[in-house]
């Protein structure tokens, strides 16, 4: 009786983990350097659940190492484990917790808080985990990435113009011949005196470029 019971308690509890999730709200956030914006984990709660037995760990996984950025013990937040990047930086929204919502809000991004960010979650249902991943952006990043589009611009646009004088100067180029070639062919008729001027009035036109 006593291992049909103890069979029955190891199931519940395999149930009750199988069935208790945690996801995010979005895989990836995208955010300028200076800016604010808001995290979000959700979990498999009940209404009749102790507010007691929740337990959260939330930490990011940077180029600086890791760092503690949320942390709930027996449903009693703990700001001073906090780490110092992120001090004075991330609220909570309390009043979503017994929802099953985790949402904090991280004011005054760095580039330096890029990285993973992880949420551990610990119920009288089970334990479970959800991450995203936080890109932020410096401003000289962005003008890095405004000025070389506008350089590549500026470059096609020379060119193109480069392209249409060299077409314009080639054409100048045929016409001064085929004037040249016309004003010698009026020259070799000089013999006949007036039909060699009415010529040379012809060809003397300048030439034109379109």
């Amino acid at each position: 009786m006593k291992m049909i019971s103890l069979l029955l308690l190891i199931l519940s509890s395999c149930l009750c983990a199988a069935t208790f999730v945690v996801n995010v709200t979005q895989s990836s956030y995208e955010a300028e350097e200076n800016h604010s914006i808001t995290l979000e984990w959700t979990f498999t709660t009940r209404t009749q659940g102790s507010y007691r037995e929740l337990f959260i760990y939330c930490e990011a996984n940077t180029d600086h190492g890791v760092l503690v950025l949320y942390q709930v013990h027996e449903g009693v937040e703990i700001p001073e484990s906090q780490d110092d990047q992120f001090s004075g930086r991330v609220q909570s929204d309390k009043d979503v917790l017994r929802e099953g919502r985790i949402r904090l809000h991280v004011s005054r991004l760095r580039t330096e808080d890029s990285g993973l960010y992880l949420c551990d979650v610990k119920t009288e249902d089970g334990f479970n985990s959800g991450r995203c991943r936080l890109n932020v952006t410096g401003k000289t990043e962005e003008f890095s990435k405004t000025f070389w589009s506008i350089a590549l611009i500026i470059i096609l646009s020379s060119r193109n113009v480069g392209v249409a004088l060299n077409y314009k100067n080639r054409k100048l180029d045929l016409s001064l011949r085929q004037f040249q070639l016309q004003l010698k062919a009026s020259h070799n008729t000089g013999s006949k005196g007036k039909s060699w001027r009415s010529g040379l009035n012809v060809v003397m036109a300048p030439p034109t470029v379109k």
